[in-house]
């Protein structure tokens, strides 16, 4: 395993460790949510940084050029960014119910509507990602034995599939996030307003500070883990829009004398750089997430 994946995996259980002790202060269903983000995210980080890329760059004719694995690969690659990419959209959601509503609160916001929820999307992130093992076969040719789309496949079905992982996987959860993101800023700038309006209600002026303070670290929270999301993925998801919808298709993937393979390569590194950054947010952003990850550090060194 390369060093670098060695380290951003190694991140990602550091962090999973530190939210499970839950001295973090964060409610018990966010904790169960970064978890399993997580968990994801070491996924993405395994099947295809170090199982795809990794060995493909180290090794001419990688081990999945062959059947079965040739076939099961994309199964186990998109399963595992499609759960990584919805787990922060529905941490998104349980965020802005538990910001903007008292009643549904109490129903959605739990540790048990946070374990069915994950385990949802786990099992439909792969259920959707089974198409791709009728895509996908191994072919020899040039003295090399490649895992490519099947050249008997109907342009059709390769292109539904093709625009459905784009759909899936940026387009509404892009949607869905900048929504109710704006949504949840839009009511702490109302909010805001409220407080300093409402001096005649001693009432209002109490309940406000304290309702910001509650509110404060959520929305962080919220905002850091899920605009890191969009930002480090809005260039692949534009890359592959681009490739899917022109001519540019039919190119040479590995001719970097082309523009738009190095912006659609690029793209591909900044979106799976965001399986490895959370927990760099975290310590950006939590003051009590620092404060566990150095005492940690200090039980480690000493």
């Amino acid at each position: 395993m390369p060093l670098y994946t060695q380290i951003f995996s190694s991140a990602n259980i550091i962090t999973f460790m530190i939210i499970w002790r839950r001295k973090c202060k964060l409610s018990r269903s966010s904790t169960f949510y970064l978890m399993a983000i997580s968990v994801a995210d070491n996924l993405v980080l395994i099947f295809i940084v170090v199982l795809e890329l990794s060995v493909k760059y180290h090794q001419q004719e990688p081990f999945w050029s062959y059947e079965p694995w040739c076939r099961l690969r994309d199964i186990f690659n998109y399963g595992a960014y499609n759960a990584s990419t919805w787990l922060v959209v529905v941490f998104t959601v349980e965020r802005f119910v538990a910001i903007h509503t008292w009643k549904m609160k109490t129903k959605i916001c739990t540790l048990r509507c946070a374990a069915w929820t994950t385990t949802a999307v786990f099992f439909f992130s792969h259920i959707f990602a089974i198409p791709y093992y009728w895509s996908n076969a191994a072919v020899y040719a040039n003295n090399q034995t490649r895992c490519i789309y099947k050249p008997e496949a109907p342009t059709q079905f390769i292109h539904a599939l093709v625009w459905l992982q784009t759909l899936q996987t940026y387009i509404l959860p892009f949607i869905i996030i900048l929504t109710l993101n704006g949504l949840t800023l839009r009511l702490i700038s109302l909010s805001n307003r409220v407080h300093i309006t409402a001096d005649l209600t001693s009432r209002v002026n109490k309940v406000m500070p304290l309702l910001r303070s509650r509110t404060r670290k959520s929305v962080v929270l919220l905002v850091t883990v899920s605009m890191s999301f969009v930002l480090l993925s809005v260039t692949r998801a534009i890359t592959q829009i681009i490739l899917r919808t022109t001519h540019m298709y039919s190119l040479d993937r590995n001719d970097y004398n082309l523009q738009i393979n190095i912006a659609a390569d690029t793209g591909t590194m900044l979106s799976l750089s965001n399986a490895a950054a959370n927990m760099y947010l975290y310590v950006c952003t939590q003051s009590k997430f620092r404060q566990e990850f150095f005492a940690c550090a200090r039980q480690v060194s000493f």
